[in-house]
């Protein structure tokens, strides 16, 4: 399996990422658009969706991500495997995500993954990283009710930084106690939990349900 190269770093704030994506015409994405909806924002390669609409063929997948050539890699070799519950799509979150979520049915989405995200380490950057108040704000308006919210990094400050912005929100309703815990609700690990657990270094996560109709 070849892998195109690409820019680590892509500025989500820059002016080419402004304007929203295209919407997609579900009932030509999936073979069922009625399944429910997995969104995993920042999906890379994609090679943990891919392995997810394999593992869970009653779901469908949905992977997000800013580096162009990553998406087209992503959607070819998803052509190859047949899968007919997984998309990936072009574009900033910071942008789409609002019109995307609209266009989907009722209570479709049921889990929302962001794992791995750009730490952003610089403080001037940090407007930068994926998790801001505004996006879950969003996830709160669209996700299902007990729906699940899935945050991994192998940064602890990153990890922190993502849950404290999803407990400050009354929709949501934290599931997990300590933030390294050792087990994933996912079936399928990413590449990179892959190679952190490998080195024997924690991943930090924070899972959380959405609680209720109330905003």
């Amino acid at each position: 399996m070849s892998l195109v190269r690409v820019r680590q770093h892509v500025n989500p704030l820059s002016e080419k990422y402004r304007q929203p994506a295209p919407l997609p015409d579900w009932k030509t994405v999936y073979a069922d658009p009625a399944r429910p909806l997995h969104l995993d924002i920042g999906c890379g390669r994609g090679l943990f969706l891919l392995d997810m609409a394999a593992a869970l063929p009653d779901w469908n997948f949905l992977g997000l991500e800013i580096r162009q050539p990553l998406v087209e890699q992503a959607s070819q070799w998803r052509d190859e495997a047949g899968a007919t519950n997984l998309h990936f799509l072009y574009c900033s979150a910071n942008s789409s995500l609002q019109p995307l979520l609209e266009s989907l049915g009722d209570g479709v989405l049921q889990r929302v993954s962001i794992q791995f995200p750009d730490p952003w380490f610089k403080r001037r950057h940090q407007k930068r990283r994926v998790v801001q108040p505004e996006m879950v704000a969003v996830i709160a308006q669209h996700l299902a009710i007990a729906g699940t919210v899935v945050l991994q990094s192998d940064v602890q400050g990153v990890a922190q930084e993502m849950c404290d912005r999803f407990a400050a929100h009354p929709a949501f309703i934290r599931q997990n106690t300590a933030l390294d815990c050792t087990d994933s609700p996912m079936p399928v690990q990413t590449e990179r939990e892959k190679m952190t657990l490998e080195k024997g270094a924690p991943v930090y996560r924070a899972i959380f349900s959405r609680a209720s109709e109330s905003l």
